[in-house]
């Protein structure tokens, strides 16, 4: 039976990095969050808390265990305090360069973790060669939100030993996920069947096709999705979107991934989904 890590670190206190660290939590793990803003460690421990007090709400989760959970938590600054983890989760922003320099300075504080990326659609081969341990690189590409959606693609990079693939899916389990193994191809499976899927939507949306309100309804009516591609746009957040398929377009080289024109003018306007408050949709302080 492969031991699971007990002490796990999360780089990247956004969204997915706030997921991940509170996955980890309820399922009795010590976490340590670092990120290089002080403001976004402090309101990654603000939501950490209040997804926990959800859980007491619906009766998922005892009072005492959320209080238990938010203390097993500590926040960082500082990359060498990650030393110690057994288990590093990058979750940064997706940027190949910056992937880069986290794994390249992770190599140096923490030699003996298993360096993981939650990358949506990078190539796992390529962070693994800028380290001098590949065989201990691979994916846990988790799904937002992290605490609901139970799926993790685990990426095999072409240097990960199988011992480290193993520890990780054991890992995911025990996080009370469902760890699927995935070959490192860009987009991996999800991402290079759903993105595209949304970037066509949007299509259907510029060429006046039709509104983005009835290819949502039309999606969930007909397709019986739980929710319209567009809509899931604004929650992924449509520079991620936009970045995948520029992902997708180098790496499999075909004109179909070309990102629709209608996501870059979204993006160049700053309307990113949910995370700014207007997307395809608007999105006000309290909800939709």
């Amino acid at each position: 039976m492969t031991d699971t890590p007990q002490r796990i670190a999360v780089v990247g206190g956004g969204t997915m990095g706030r997921g991940i660290a509170q996955a980890a939590l309820t399922a009795g793990r010590e976490v340590v969050l670092c990120d290089v803003s002080e403001a976004v460690l402090d309101k990654a421990r603000e939501t950490i808390d209040g997804g926990l007090r959800r859980l007491v709400d619906k009766g998922r989760l005892e009072a005492d265990a959320a209080e238990a959970a938010l203390a097993r938590l500590s926040v960082t600054t500082r990359m060498a305090d990650l030393a110690d983890a057994t288990v590093i989760v990058e979750a940064a922003p997706e940027s190949p360069e910056l992937k880069e320099g986290i794994f390249r300075e992770l190599d140096t504080v923490a030699p003996e973790a298993i360096l993981a990326s939650n990358t949506s659609s990078l190539s796992l081969t390529r962070l693994a060669e800028v380290t001098g341990r590949p065989e201990r690189v691979v994916g846990m590409h988790f799904f937002n939100p992290v605490p609901v959606m139970p799926l993790v693609e685990v990426i095999r990079a072409r240097q990960t030993a199988d011992k480290v693939v193993e520890t990780v899916e054991a890992l995911a389990r025990d996080l009370g996920k469902t760890p699927v193994r995935i070959g490192d191809s860009p987009g991996f499976a999800v991402n290079r069947i759903l993105i595209p899927m949304i970037n066509e939507a949007a299509f259907v949306v510029e060429e006046g096709v039709a509104t983005a309100e009835a290819v949502d309804e039309a999606m969930r009516l007909g397709a019986n999705h739980p929710i319209g591609p567009l809509a899931l746009a604004d929650m992924i957040g449509v520079d991620v979107v936009v970045a995948i398929m520029e992902v997708l377009q180098q790496g499999l080289d075909e004109a179909k991934y070309r990102p629709c024109p209608l996501l870059r003018r979204l993006v160049d306007e700053g309307h990113l989904g949910r995370k700014s408050g207007r997307g395809f949709y608007e999105y006000p302080p309290k909800g939709r």
